[in-house]
């Protein structure tokens, strides 16, 4: 029998490709044979669904005749979108991800700085595609910013999974959180899948909202794409390679607003000395004694389980707690932060924490509106509007604008204190760097001076963007 003759079917079931028509004993042709493994429970051989355009182009390199019953997306007439001029970078990064097509069928990751219009990059290339398409993001207001900017672009329905909602239409998006749970429902639905701020995907508990969908077209759009656990080497597998990439220093001036960082050292009084080095001794004694080295991946978690199984090792992490609070919360940060917000009066500040005591601090010294995780999402759209609009002039808040909050009014950021996370210190800067009419944007980092907040300042500073 000719192998055109045989007739396979291919399946989508609960996030997976299910191949039929082969037996166990059999060897499957060409890039199918590394994709699939035999599941002796269905008597068939199974592969993650996210392998679907490998499957396919096998089996037509194969000359494999293969009965499709997996994909259920639609193509699209999206030819009279209204889409903004492209800049020159984005058409790049489009071509870029375009040109990639020839071999892995539209698949990359596109970095580009917070406030270059990566969304607008995702559109073009939506309407170039043309098929039905899912968008994943981190957060409800990201998510709601995306349905707001497809339906004016595409003047049609969008659907929406997650915050209590569940509509699927050919253009849909979701939380990280909701396509991890559905995707093995609705992951053949689409053709295209475009994760934004996809540094997320690679984590253990993201992964799946990648590997349970078909979609052949692949976007990833972060400006941070290096994690802290190496993890982005996954890229290549859940979405593709890095296919185009610009950083802040490159599109400032032009595209990205003028900026300057500035560094300000303060110091601990007397006593606030006293406190912080009897703390940082009890807390670095136990360490030494226990020999945790925090240098290796799991010195931390060494450090939370080996704390927790004594008095000792409890004063000890109380200490720890101690000490990185007086020198994140200072009292002379404050006295700083003061001076600041009157010089800034007339511009539009963000200042941010590390923990939301400090915010909630903040906000009533100073009487300014706080968000944190606990404020709820009408008092939050309230507070970031009267912030757009002027009536208020500064906010406070811990990490939850990292992502996802679009001001282009706002022009000085305060850090108070932060991690040590490159990507989080960029994403904070990010904040204020979207264009408008002359502005020129400016970031503070408030640093105690001879505590370990100036270790942690050096190794959130190692991005291009402090180096300028």
């Amino acid at each position: 029998m000719v192998m055109g003759e045989i007739l396979h079917s291919l399946r989508f079931v609960a996030g997976t490709l299910e191949l039929h028509g082969f037996r166990e004993s059999q060897s499957l042709p060409g890039e199918m044979a590394g994709v699939f493994r035999w599941d002796g429970r269905t008597c068939c051989f199974r592969a993650p669904a996210h392998a679907y355009a490998a499957v396919v182009r096998g089996a037509q390199e194969a000359g494999l005749r293969l009965q499709d019953g997996a994909r259920h997306y639609n193509v699209l007439d999206l030819s009279g979108a209204t889409l903004m001029q492209s800049r020159p970078y984005q058409r790049e990064a489009v071509e870029s991800w375009r040109g990639n097509d020839l071999n892995h069928g539209g698949r990359g990751v596109v970095v580009l700085p917070t406030g270059s219009g990566k969304t607008h990059v995702a559109l073009s290339i939506v309407r170039g595609v043309q098929r039905s398409t899912l968008v994943v993001a981190p957060t409800l207001d990201l998510v709601r910013q995306w349905y707001d900017q497809i339906r004016r672009t595409f003047d049609r329905p969008v659907g929406i999974v997650g915050g209590g909602e569940h509509t699927i239409e050919d253009l849909t998006v979701t939380t990280y959180d909701s396509a991890h749970i559905h995707t093995q429902n609705f992951g053949n639905r689409f053709g295209l899948v475009v994760f934004d701020e996809c540094h997320h995907l690679p984590s253990d508990a993201y992964a799946f909202a990648a590997q349970g969908c078909l979609a052949p077209f692949r976007l990833g759009l972060t400006a941070t794409p290096d994690r802290s656990d190496g993890g982005e080497f996954r890229y290549e597998d859940l979405i593709g390679p890095i296919v185009y990439r610009k950083d802040i220093v490159e599109l400032s001036g032009k595209y990205l607003s003028d900026y300057a960082t500035r560094r300000i050292g303060v110091h601990l009084s007397r006593l606030d000395r006293e406190a912080y080095e009897e703390a940082r001794a009890v807390y670095l004694g136990f360490v030494r004694r226990e020999r945790i080295q925090f240098g290796r991946p799991d010195g931390w978690q060494q450090f939370i389980y080996k704390s927790a199984q004594s008095d000792r090792g409890r004063r000890a992490f109380e200490a720890y707690r101690r000490q990185r609070e007086i020198a994140f919360a200072a009292p002379a940060k404050l006295r700083m932060l003061r001076h600041l917000l009157f010089e800034h009066r007339q511009d539009r500040t963000i200042v941010f924490t590390q923990d939301n005591a400090t915010a909630y601090e903040i906000s009533r010294r100073f009487l300014i509106p706080i968000i944190t995780h606990q404020t709820r999402v009408r008092e939050r759209s309230e507070i970031l509007e009267r912030f757009r609009s002027g009536r208020y002039r500064s906010l406070v808040t811990s990490k939850v604008l990292n992502e996802g909050v679009d001001v282009p009014e706002a022009n000085v950021a305060v850090v108070i204190s932060g991690s040590g996370s490159v990507r989080e210190h960029v994403q904070r800067l990010g904040r204020i760097l979207r264009p408008s009419e002359g502005k020129q944007a400016v970031l503070y980092e408030l640093v105690t001076v001879e505590t370990a907040e100036a270790q942690t300042s050096e190794r959130r500073r190692e991005h291009s963007a402090y180096q300028a």
